[in-house]
């Protein structure tokens, strides 16, 4: 199946960025897609090798989920690579347009339970949250 790709622009230095999508006191302000969700914890041992887990649960307690993978490559402030339990890969880059400006793309393997269409949007839904959450902070 072919990788799903998505990106967003973040006024905001790269550095800033960067360590907003890897602090876990910052995950948890805003890795879940819709404001019903929440991201109740973060755990992240940012290094090649290295695991990380985020627990998101819907706020009626509904359902919830471990979002978990090991990291396969790490470059400060540039890009990271990543594999979910199930195999799948996670590449996020961090581009510095100049110093206020920071291009995030991420492109991952599809999971097949849904369509490639629902997983772009509830992947980008994140990263809008991200991006809010960065700017407004």
């Amino acid at each position: 199946m072919e990788k799903i790709k998505i990106d967003i622009t973040i006024l905001a230095p790269v550095e800033k960025v960067w360590d907003y999508f890897n602090t876990p006191e910052h995950i948890t302000k805003w890795n879940f897609a819709h404001e019903s969700w929440e991201c109740l914890s973060s755990e992240n041992d940012l290094r090649v090798g290295g695991k990380f887990k985020t627990r998101m649960e819907a706020k009626d307690g509904s359902f919830g989920f471990d979002f978990e993978g090991i990291y396969d490559e790490v470059i400060t402030n540039e890009k990271i690579q990543y594999h979910l339990e199930d195999g799948r890969v996670v590449e996020v880059i961090f581009e510095k347009i100049d110093e206020n400006t920071t291009k995030v793309t991420e492109i991952f393997d599809p999971e097949t339970q849904n369509s490639a269409e629902m997983q772009r949007d509830g992947w980008y839904a994140i990263l809008n949250n991200f991006h809010k959450y960065v700017e407004n902070h």
